[in-house]
């Protein structure tokens, strides 16, 4: 099966956004594929792309043939440093104080809902193992 990697047109008309994804060549460009490995808006300004590096070369690798403005993409990506890149993590030291208690606190609350869940399920559980013993 030969595979490429393509721009796909999604949006509305006068609005074009772009992902790209790893297709079957036979197919048509609108059709089914095969994995969705980035996007690509044209109307944004600066940096307006965002690419998974790993599996363009997983892909690359297995024989998948990018197009010319993927290939002009897989370039861009690969010299852009992670500090510009769009979809690149923030380190730790950027998040502010504030916000990293209230999500621990979230995460805690969470933590103790299922908690409660996880014992209620239990205590049901060993009441009906009770049950079935007296029978």
């Amino acid at each position: 099966m030969a595979v490429k990697m393509r721009l796909r047109r999604m949006g509305s008309r006068n609005a074009p956004f772009y992902r790209i994804v790893v297709q079957d060549a036979r197919r048509a460009p609108t059709g089914r594929f095969i994995e969705t490995i980035g996007w690509y808006d044209p109307k944004q300004e600066g940096l307006n792309f965002s690419l998974n590096v790993e599996r363009v070369d997983y892909w690359i690798s297995n024989g998948a043939q990018p197009s010319e403005t993927v290939n002009s993409f897989i370039k861009k990506a690969k010299t852009v440093s992670n500090k510009n890149s769009i979809s690149a993590s923030i380190p730790e030291e950027d998040i502010p104080q504030n916000v990293i208690v209230e999500e621990t606190k979230q995460d805690e609350e969470i933590f103790t809902d299922e908690e409660d869940k996880n014992q209620l399920s239990e205590d049901e559980g060993n009441e009906s193992s009770e049950n079935s013993e007296e029978n």
